[in-house]
């Protein structure tokens, strides 16, 4: 009889072992926890939540329902999309060989459980919509655009709209970046890039030619000042103005250095010498 008692008391704490084994859930740092009751969701353990320190989440251990309740497990982590490369059509009529990639992560687990289930469908729908905003804003552009700096405000609105339909996933997207827009190899891109090369040269062309007729402005704005200049100041004392005169011509008869002029002690070219005294 007490060897049938043991047997029966061992049997009952196997099951309390085992039913208390079943309702204990442990939950990873890195993961979410969607609780569900007969395949619907009835809580959520660990979720994300924005400036949440380690130390901070809901990782551990919880309590469930024993065969009733069971778990899903969502990454927590950012994650990677790599999507395959992609041919866009530019405005200049050029082909491009984009291959892009996107960063994400899941906000809402309840609602990517209930619309896609998964993270590789989750993942494959991100995918199909980044491509398709990457065709749709690229081939708004030309290609000399996507080699600027502009193609960063190209970036930035096909991350804007591919995070407004990754919400419907519950998913945001943290960042989506070109790792590279080529042309495909061959005469195409020889061809682009001549035709590149012809319209900087002709910019080129239009910029000098742009400067030079400033500079003409400015230096016809600055004789004309000069003359007035002088004129006002020659108006004001004749007397310099003569001096002045007589000066400009000694220098421009004797700017060689090896000049010689013979005239007369008393010619009017030699007055300033003299003191503008006269014999």
């Amino acid at each position: 009889m007490n060897q049938r008692n043991i047997a029966i008391g061992a049997a009952v704490l196997a099951a309390a072992g085992v039913g208390l084994a079943l309702s204990v859930l442990r939950v990873p740092e890195d993961k979410q926890a969607i609780i569900l009751q007969l395949g619907r969701p009835v809580s959520t353990v660990n979720t994300y939540k924005p400036n949440q320190s380690f130390g901070e989440t809901g990782a551990g251990l919880v309590l469930r329902t024993p065969f009733l309740q069971n778990a899903v497990f969502v990454d927590k982590r950012i994650m990677s999309l790599d999507i395959p490369p992609q041919t866009v059509l530019s405005t200049d009529q050029l082909r491009l060989v984009v291959d892009a990639y996107a960063r994400f992560r899941v906000v809402d687990p309840v609602r990517m459980y209930q619309t896609v289930r998964t993270e590789d469908r989750l993942t494959e729908e991100l995918s199909r919509i980044l491509s398709s905003r990457i065709r749709n804003e690229l081939g708004a552009q030309r290609f000399d655009a996507l080699l600027s700096p502009e193609r960063g405000r190209s970036m930035d609105n096909i991350q804007d709209a591919v995070n407004r339909s990754a919400k419907a996933y519950g998913a945001e997207i943290i960042d989506v970046r070109i790792k590279r827009a080529d042309l495909p190899p061959g005469t195409p891109l020889e061809a682009a890039f001549e035709r590149m090369r012809t319209a900087r040269e002709q910019e080129a062309l239009t910029i000098r030619a742009q400067g030079a007729k400033n500079a003409q402005i400015i230096r016809a704005e600055a004789d004309a000042q000069a003359a007035r200049v002088y004129a006002e100041s020659f108006g004001k004392d004749p007397q310099f103005y003569s001096f002045y005169r007589s000066m400009e011509a000694y220098r421009k008869s004797f700017a060689q250095g090896n000049s010689s002029v013979v005239l007369s002690p008393s010619n009017e070219f030699l007055r300033e010498f003299n003191g503008r005294r006269s014999n």
